[in-house]
């Protein structure tokens, strides 16, 4: 299984995502990556905000994590969110380091409606008001898009 932090940055109640185009499906992931060897979570996430957005984060406290398993190619991720603070820097995508199309700030509502990687819109807008039920929240349901 592996293993990927994400970050989840809020400014002006909106939540800062990467803008991808699979065929037809726009897909707003959470900026993170996967630890490199020898590297913990935390410092995982850091290098990879600064890498492909050119900040400097400071990773607060984990949010939740969960599964995604796509039997179709016999993969599984475990997905561990990070709230995470950039004060006022401007982040900027590295092309160097992601292949993503754009950034996107999406609104909470937003956020629960759009295809988010991990599919987690609705979790996090209960984290925010205080109602998310357990740091563990299981399998996420993520469509699996060739």
């Amino acid at each position: 299984m592996n293993v990927r932090p994400s970050a989840i940055i809020l400014q002006n109640e909106s939540i800062l995502t990467l803008r991808y185009c699979y065929g037809n499906t726009e897909v707003y992931a959470l900026p993170g990556g996967n630890p490199d060897p020898g590297e913990c979570l935390t410092e995982a996430l850091r290098r990879e905000l600064n890498e492909e957005l050119g900040v400097n984060a400071a990773i607060g406290e984990m949010v939740c994590c969960g599964e995604v398993i796509w039997p179709e190619i016999k993969k599984e991720t475990l997905h561990i969110l990070f709230q995470a603070e950039i004060g006022d820097q401007i982040p900027v995508l590295n092309p160097e380091h992601t292949t993503a199309l754009g950034l996107v700030w999406l609104s909470i509502c937003e956020a629960q409606s759009k295809l988010l990687y991990p599919n987690v819109g609705k979790e996090i807008a209960d984290y925010l008001s205080q109602t998310l039920n357990s740091v563990h929240i299981g399998p996420i349901s993520q469509p699996y898009i060739s």
